[in-house]
C-alpha cells in the first residue's frame, strides 16, 4: 500500500525500534540515505546500514540482519520484487519501500499492512486494479481435487455440467486477460522521482531540513538527469522546487546568524548558489580542452572522435580567444580575466558550433575559500568511487567512500573521486572513439549492439553497470548523429563488456533510443524471454532488469534470440 503522509505513516512509526537500513549501489540511494541518517542522529534513532549490490545481497543481508529488528528500510531497491515472497518475514515486521524503479511489484502494491510503499503512486503508471490481478483460488482447489484422483475423477469430467464448463471458460478468460494486463504494466522499466527528493520533502514537512539535507536532494535529482533516468521536463521542474528551498533555507540561515553573532563566521562561510552555468564536465577542476573533449553534448556535437572534429575544437578554442597553452592548463590555473569570462566566451560561439545545450544552471556548494563543488562535480566523484571496486578493495569500501563525498569534512575524499572520475570519463571517450571509427556498432534489426573486444586496456572500468551505461549513452548519442540513416533515433543500443574473465562472464546493459524523451526500455522483459528461448543463464541480479550478466560463450546465441524476439 501508498503511504502519502510520510511523517505518519513511516517516520513516527519507526522512531522507537531499531532501523534495517538495505540501500541500493546508486548515488540517489546514497543521498536519500545520508539524509535519512541525518534525521536519525537528530532524533537518536538506532539502525543498522547495510548497501546491497543486487538482489542476493538484498536476501543475504536481511537473513544476517533480521533477528529483533520490526522496521526494514528498502532504498531503491525491492520495490519491483514481491518482497514478502522472497523474504518470508516474520508477521511483526514491516516492510517500507522508498524506490525510484518502476514498475512496483502488484503484490507489493495491494499488501494491506506488511508493506509500504513510501510516496503517492505516480499519475502515468496505470496500475491495474485489484481484481483484474486477484482471485479467489477456492473453486480452482476443487479442481485440482478432482483431477487428483484417477479414474474416479475421469466420470466426474464426463459428468461435468454446463456450469462447469462456463465456470472454467470465465477463469480462462480471466486468466488471458490477467496475462494481459500484467504484460502491458510490467512491459517497460523506468525510474520514477529521486528518493532523495522523497526523504527531503519529508524532512521539509516535519521543519527538521537543512542547507546540507537539500544539497544531498541536489545530488540525488542531479544523477538522474546526468544518468538520463528520467524526462529533461521534470528534471526542470525539480530543479525549479529545490532553487526556492535553497533561497528558503539561506534566508533562515542569515535569521540564524544575526540572532547568534559568534556563529557568523562558521554559518557565512557555507553556501548554496544556484546560476548560469556550463554543462561541461569537471571543468573547475580540470582542463577546458579535457572538459570540452570529455562531456557528451560537446563531444557529440564536435563529433571528437574523429580527426575533422579535433580541428574543429582547436579552432572553437582559437576562436574564443583561448591561448592552447591556457586550454590545456588546469582551470584554476588560468589567468583570472580568461576564467570569469570563459562562459560569456563559450556563449557567443555555442550556436555557431551547435553546441547550446551545454549553457545551463547549475547548484554550487562553497564552503570556505577553496571548496567549491557544482552538483554534476560531486556525481561523477561519487560515481567513480562507487565503482572503483578491485580484487583489493571491496564494493562495500567503495560505498562508504562515495557516502563520504558527501561530508563537508572530507574534501581529500572527494577530491580523489575527482581525479578517479577523470580517468572514467577519459576511458568512456576512448572506448567509444574506437567503436565509431572501427564501426563496431551492429545492426540486428530493430536494436543496434556493441561488444567490447576484450583486450581492451580500459576493461576493467566496464566490468561496472554505471561506467558501461554512460558508454552506452555517449556511443548511442553518437552514432545517431554521425549516422545517415533516418531511423538511427528509433533505434536503442545494447552494449556488452568483460565481467569477469576468472567466471567467464559479461556485463550485458540496454538503453532507450534518444528520440525517448521519457527513457522507459522494454529490454527487462526482452532480456527474460530470450533467456528461455535459449535456455541461457542469466544473472538478473541488479534492481535495474536492463543490466544483466551472462555467460561469455551464450552472449551470440543470446542476441540473435533477442533479435528475433524483438523483430
Amino acid at each position: 500500500m501508498f503511504v502519502e503522509n510520510l511523517e505518519r505513516g513511516f517516520y513516527r512509526l519507526i522512531r522507537d525500534d531499531r532501523c534495517l537500513l538495505l540501500v541500493n549501489f546508486d548515488i540517489d540511494a546514497i543521498c536519500a540515505c545520508r539524509i535519512l541518517q541525518q534525521l536519525f542522529k537528530n532524533d537518536n534513532m538506532i539502525y543498522t546500514l547495510v548497501p546491497v549490490q543486487g538482489i542476493q545481497d538484498m536476501v543475504h543481508a536481511f537473513e544476517e540482519n533480521c533477528e529483533e529488528i520490526k522496521n526494514v528500510i528498502f532504498i531503491n531497491c525491492g520495490g519491483t520484487l514481491d518482497l514478502v515472497e522472497l523474504l518470508q518475514p516474520a508477521e511483526s515486521v514491516i516492510f517500507y519501500i522508498l524506490d525510484s524503479h518502476r514498475p512496483y511489484d502488484l503484490c507489493n502494491i495491494y499488501s494491506e499492512d506488511q508493506v509500504r510503499i513510501l510516496g503517492k503512486a505516480d499519475e502515468d503508471e496505470e496500475i491495474p486494479e485489484y481484481n483484474e490481478i486477484f482471485r479467489d483460488e477456492s473453486s480452482d482447489e476443487d479442481d485440482a481435487n478432482e483431477e487428483s484422483d484417477g479414474e474416479e475423477s475421469q466420470r466426474k469430467r464426463r459428468r461435468l455440467n454446463e456450469e462447469d464448463i462456463v465456470r472454467r471458460a470465465e477463469r480462462r478468460k480471466w486468466s488471458e486477460k490477467r496475462d494481459t494486463v500484467l504484460f502491458n504494466y510490467t512491459q517497460y522499466s523506468y525510474y520514477g522521482r529521486s528518493s532523495a527528493m522523497l526523504v527531503f520533502d519529508m524532512a521539509w514537512n516535519m521543519s527538521k531540513d537543512s542547507l546540507d539535507m537539500v544539497w544531498w536532494a541536489i545530488i540525488g535529482s542531479t544523477e538522474q538527469a546526468i544518468l538520463g533516468k528520467i524526462e529533461s521536463r521534470l528534471s526542470v521542474l525539480e530543479e525549479g522546487s529545490l532553487q526556492a528551498h535553497v533561497s528558503r533555507l539561506t534566508h533562515k540561515q542569515g535569521g540564524e546568524v544575526d540572532r547568534q553573532p559568534h556563529q557568523e563566521q562558521q554559518q557565512s562561510t557555507f553556501r548554496i548558489t544556484y546560476d548560469k552555468d556550463l554543462s561541461l564536465a569537471l571543468y573547475r577542476h580540470w582542463t577546458v580542452e579535457a572538459s570540452l573533449r570529455h562531456s557528451v553534448p560537446t563531444a557529440v556535437s564536435l563529433r571528437l572522435w574523429s580527426i575533422r572534429g579535433e580541428q574543429r575544437l582547436k579552432e572553437l578554442l582559437a576562436e574564443m580567444g583561448l591561448p592552447l597553452a591556457q586550454s590545456k592548463q588546469r582551470f584554476s590555473a588560468m589567468d583570472l580575466v580568461l576564467r570569469q569570462e570563459f562562459r560569456q566566451m563559450v556563449e557567443k560561439l555555442a550556436g555557431k558550433y551547435k553546441v547550446d545545450t551545454i549553457i545551463g544552471t547549475s547548484f554550487t556548494l562553497q564552503y570556505g575559500y577553496r571548496f567549491k563543488y557544482c552538483a554534476s562535480d560531486v556525481v561523477y566523484a561519487m560515481l567513480a568511487l562507487m565503482e572503483s571496486s578491485s580484487k583489493d578493495k571491496l564494493p562495500q569500501r567503495c560505498f562508504l567512500e562515495a557516502l563520504d563525498c558527501l561530508s563537508r569534512t572530507k574534501k581529500d575524499i572527494l577530491q580523489s573521486g575527482v581525479e578517479k572520475a577523470k580517468l572514467m570519463l577519459s576511458s568512456i571517450f576512448k572506448t567509444a572513439q574506437s567503436i565509431l571509427q572501427m564501426k563496431q556498432i551492429r545492426s540486428a534489426g530493430s536494436f543496434l549492439y556493441t561488444i567490447i573486444p576484450e583486450g581492451v586496456a580500459d576493461n576493467h572500468v566496464f566490468a561496472h553497470p554505471h561506467s558501461l551505461m554512460m558508454l552506452a549513452q555517449f556511443t548511442l548519442k553518437a552514432y545517431v548523429d554521425s549516422s545517415k540513416n533516418r531511423r538511427a533515433p528509433e533505434w536503442p543500443l545494447i552494449v556488452s563488456s568483460i565481467c569477469n574473465r576468472e567466471d567467464g562472464t559479461c556485463l550485458v546493459v540496454g538503453i532507450p533510443p534518444v528520440c525517448e524523451d521519457q527513457p522507459r526500455s522494454l529490454f527487462g522483459r526482452a532480456f527474460e524471454q530470450a533467456a528461455k528461448n535459449t535456455n541461457s543463464y542469466i544473472e538478473a541480479d541488479y534492481f535495474d532488469t536492463t543490466i544483466i550478466r551472462l555467460k561469455t560463450e551464450e552472449r551470440s546465441k543470446f542476441l540473435d534470440a533477442l533479435a528475433a524476439l524483438l523483430a
